[in-house]
This record gives structure tokens, sequence and C-alpha cells, in this order.
């Protein structure tokens, strides 16, 4: 082992202005919210008065998020340690937040589940494409960085991690819960929780596309490997997505199960377009940029 440096000591102190270290002073500020302060009263009697199509799309859903949840609890320490290793110390200080808050969100769903009386096996919701992501695809990338922390390996990992699982298998899910019960006016401490989980997952998409614009702006030929990467993972959010769908021209809420495929798509191409943007840059910018310009709420 070599010789530890103390950054807070030395001249260097702490980067105030650099874009990890101002998504830690927003997560102290806006990530403080608790799961067990929402109400689930009114969400108790909406679910009652469900059919049963709509309550197999919420479980489905539910459950989903509640697996994947659980998965990124447990999948993300790897990366914290290979950044640490690194000793990007602002980095790491937002990371503290990023597993504290993904702890939250798999308490939320299983508080979600309790209230509504679901606390059977929920596991045949897991699809065969699901699998393949959050048992197979996820933890394999996130691994791999406990013995290798090469750029390529990190890259990977974010790729992975926020790119693809939070920036558009989540965002989508968020998608397809305001699509069925805002619409409906029903389960409003369900909604209340996704308000509060999208605000902090748009913190941990915002980290992933910075670490991979940095990435890109210090090895530029990552953006290739990021793009092949993104384009290997387009078609299981695709197929995920028919799973859900299951041949239906109308979802159980009345909705256009288009609409969720076209959202989805949009998100893989917004994911890139803004990977893009790293190509070319100095490294002073990317650690400038302002929360809107990473899609920070």
């Amino acid at each position: 082992m070599g010789k530890r440096t103390i950054l807070t000591t030395s001249t260097r102190g702490i980067l105030e202005d650099s874009f990890p270290y101002r998504l830690y002073q927003k997560a102290k500020r806006l990530g403080t919210w608790n799961p067990a302060d929402i109400d689930f009263r009114q969400d108790q009697k909406d679910w009652s008065m469900m059919n049963t199509e709509q309550k197999e799309d919420i479980l489905r859903l539910i459950s989903q998020f509640q697996a994947g949840e659980e998965a990124v609890t447990l999948d993300l320490l790897p990366l914290m340690m290979a950044i640490a290793k690194e000793g990007r110390l602002e980095e790491e200080m937002f990371l503290t937040t990023f597993l504290f808050e993904e702890a939250k969100h798999t308490e939320f769903f299983r508080l979600v589940l309790n209230a509504i009386g679901e606390k059977g096996e929920l596991s045949h919701f897991h699809t065969e494409t699901y699998q393949k992501i959050f048992y197979e695809i996820l933890p394999t990338a996130m691994e791999r960085l406990v013995t290798d922390q090469s750029p390529e390996a990190i890259a990977e990992a974010s790729v992975v991690y926020n790119m693809f699982v939070e920036g558009v298998l989540a965002e989508t899910g968020y998608f397809s819960f305001y699509a069925a019960l805002e619409t409906a006016g029903i389960m409003p401490g369900l909604l209340e929780g996704i308000g509060q989980l999208k605000k902090d997952e748009s913190r941990h998409i915002g980290y992933g596309t910075f670490l991979l614009q940095r990435l890109i702006c210090e090895h530029p030929h990552l953006f290739d490997f990021v793009a092949a990467k993104m384009g290997e993972l387009t078609p299981l959010a695709i197929s995920l997505n028919q799973e859900g769908i299951a041949g239906r021209e109308v979802s159980a809420f009345g909705g256009d199960p288009d609409d969720i495929m076209n959202f989805t798509l949009k998100q893989l191409s917004v994911r890139m377009e803004i990977l893009a943007r790293a190509k070319g840059k100095k490294i002073e910018e990317i650690y400038r940029y302002t929360d809107s310009e990473l899609g920070v709420l």
C-alpha cells in the first residue's frame, strides 16, 4: 500500500465548486425524506377497488422496482470502492448518499406492498429479460470492479447501472406509474414516494453522466465503447417493455402501451446525446457542469 495522501488538510482542500460536491450538498438538503412517514391509507382503499388486471399491472411494476432497488443497493459497493481507491474524495462523499438513498428506495417499495396486503411471492413478475438484466448483467458488471478498476471497467459499470438501469428502465417505470395512477387519481402514497425517488435518482443519473463524461474526456476512445454497450442493452429495454405490454392495445388503465415504448426509446437517445457532449471538452468544463445540464432535479 502506498503512502496515504490527505486532501482536506492540504492546500487543495475540498473542491467545493465541483459537480459531485454540489450533488453531495443537494443530497443532504433533499434526500432525507423518510418512507415510513408516507400515509398509505388511501392507497389501501384504492387497491381494494381495482380489478384483477389493474392489480397485476401495478404489482408487476412494484415487484420489478422492489427487486431492482434491492439489487442496486447490493451492487453499488464495488463502484464506491473503485472511486475511493482513486482518491476522488468529492465523488466518494456523494456516493455515500447514493447508497443511503438506494436503501430507502428498497424500504419504500416493501412498505407499499405491506400496506396493500401483498406479502406473497412476486418473483413470477421477474421475466426472462428482467432476470437477464438484474440477475446477470448488473451484478457481473459491478463485481468486475472488485478486481478491475480500469477506465473500461468503471465505464461499463456506470453504463449498466446509471445510464441503463436508472436512466432508461427506472425512468420508464416512473412514467408508467404516473400514466396509470396519476391519470386515475388513485394511490397518492405510492405516487408521493415515486416523486421522491425520481428526485433521488436524478442525482444518481447525474453523477453517472458526470462520471462517464469525465472518463470520456480523459480517455476519448471510451465514447465508442459506451455507445456500443448501450447498443447491446437497447434490445433488452425493448423486450422488457414488450413483456409488460403482453400484446395488448390498451393498458389496464386505458392508456396506450406505445407511449411507454416511445418513452423508453427517447430515454435511450437522450442518454447518448448527453454523453456525446463530453467529446472535445476540457476536464475543467466537466467539473463545472450545472445540475440542469445533467438533468438533476
